[in-house]
C-alpha cells in the first residue's frame, strides 16, 4: 500500500498592511502634503519635476493608490464622470470619439466610469446612476428626461450632459441632428442625376435614433423634385443583403444611400455578386468616412461626420463642475460633408 504523504500545513497568511500616504512620504523623503499635491495633480502648488518623479516612484514601489472616497470628502465632490453604455451598437467612429473624450477627461484628473446596466430607462436609469454619486453624467442618445436630471443633481451630480438630437431641461446639450447626414448624401446623389434613390434603414434595434432622422433628411433633399426615395430595411447580415440584391432590378433604383459605410460595404458586395455594376447601374454612398471605404474597388463615396471634440466636451464638463449653477449650454455639434469617390 502506498501512503500519500500529508501536505505541509500552509503558512499562516498575515494580511499585509495597506500602504498609506505617510509611507509614501517617508520613502520619498517629502511631506504628506507634498504627496497629496503630487498624486492629486494639484496645479495650485508648484512642485519640482524631480520631486514629482520621486513621489510617483515611491507610490509605485509601495503599491499605494489614493483613496477616492477620502479625496471626494476633501474636495466636496467625487471626480467620477459616469458614461452610461449607449443603447445602440457603437461603431468605429463613435468609439474613437469616446476614447478621445476619456483621454481628455483623464488629463483633467477625472475618472471615467462606463455604466453597463441593461434594461434601465428614464428615471429608473437615473436613480441607478445616482447611486454611484458621480460628479458628472454624460448621457448618449435619448431616454433621460427633466425628472432624471433632477434626480442626478440632487444626488450630487454637478454636470449632466446629453448627446442627442434634442435638449433636456436642466442639462447641458450637445445637439446632433442626423437629418443633415441623410440630406447631404441624397442631395449629392440627386445633383449627379439620380432619380430613383434607395435609403437603407438598419433593422437592428437602437439605431432608429440615427436612421429615422437620416431618412427624414433624405426625403427633404428631394422634396418638390422628380426624384423618389425608397426605404430599404436591411439587417447587418450577408444573407439579408443577398436577398435585397436579388430583387434589386425590380426596385427601379439607380442610387442608394446605405445609412453608413459598414452597411454600404455589405450591400455593395451583395450587389456586385448579383452583377450590378457600381456606379454604372447603381451609385452608392455611405457615411462615417471609414478608412476601409477608401480601400474598396470602387472606392466608396461617403459623408464625413464632424463630431464634437473630446477636448471641448471635457472642458464643458469641467466648467459645469466648477460652476454648477450656470445656465445649461446648448451646442449644435454635428457637421457633415460629402466625400465624392468612385462609387457615386
Amino acid at each position: 500500500m502506498v501512503q500519500i504523504p500529508k501536505p505541509p500545513a500552509p503558512e499562516s497568511l498575515v494580511p499585509r498592511s495597506v500602504p498609506t500616504s505617510a509611507d509614501v512620504a517617508r520613502l520619498a523623503g517629502v511631506s504628506r502634503a507634498t504627496v497629496s499635491y503630487v498624486l492629486n495633480n494639484t496645479s495650485a502648488v508648484r512642485i519640482s519635476e524631480p520631486t514629482r518623479r520621486r513621489v510617483h516612484e515611491a507610490a509605485r514601489e509601495l503599491g499605494y493608490v489614493p483613496h477616492a472616497a477620502a479625496r471626494s470628502l476633501r474636495a466636496g465632490h467625487s471626480r467620477t464622470v459616469l458614461m452610461p453604455a449607449p443603447s445602440f451598437p457603437a461603431g468605429p467612429l463613435y468609439s474613437r470619439f469616446l476614447s478621445e473624450l476619456q483621454g481628455a477627461l483623464g488629463r483633467l484628473d477625472y475618472t471615467v466610469v462606463q455604466y453597463g446596466g441593461a434594461g434601465l430607462y428614464g428615471d429608473e436609469a437615473a436613480r441607478a446612476w445616482a447611486e454611484l454619486r458621480p460628479v458628472a453624467v454624460l448621457v448618449p442618445g435619448a431616454g433621460l428626461g427633466p425628472r432624471g436630471v433632477e434626480i442626478l443633481k440632487r444626488s450630487g451630480a454637478r454636470a449632466v450632459v446629453t448627446l442627442g438630437h434634442e435638449a433636456v431641461d436642466g442639462a447641458h446639450a450637445l445637439l446632433m441632428d442626423h437629418e443633415i447626414v441623410g440630406h447631404s448624401a441624397v442631395r449629392h446623389l440627386h445633383e449627379r442625376g439620380h432619380r430613383g434613390i434607395g435609403v437603407v434603414v438598419p433593422a437592428e434595434g437602437g439605431l432608429e435614433v440615427f436612421s429615422a432622422p437620416r431618412l427624414a433628411g433624405a426625403r427633404r433633399a428631394v422634396r418638390d423634385t422628380d426624384a423618389t426615395v425608397t426605404e430599404l430595411p436591411l439587417a447587418y447580415d450577408e444573407g439579408a443583403a443577398a436577398r435585397l440584391a436579388a430583387r434589386w432590378d425590380s426596385l427601379g433604383l439607380d442610387a442608394v444611400f446605405a445609412y453608413n459605410d459598414e452597411y454600404a460595404m455589405l450591400l455593395m458586395r451583395a450587389l456586385q455578386d448579383e452583377g450590378v455594376r457600381i456606379p454604372g447601374d447603381t451609385a452608392v454612398i455611405g457615411a462615417d468616412d471609414l478608412m476601409l471605404g477608401r480601400l474598396l474597388r470602387p472606392r466608396l463615396s461617403t459623408v464625413h461626420l464632424e463630431l464634437p471634440s473630446g477636448r471641448d466636451l471635457a472642458a464643458l464638463v469641467d466648467r459645469a463642475v466648477h460652476d454648477p449653477g450656470a445656465a445649461p449650454e446648448r451646442h449644435e455639434v454635428l457637421g457633415a460633408a460629402v466625400v465624392h469617390r468612385e462609387s457615386s
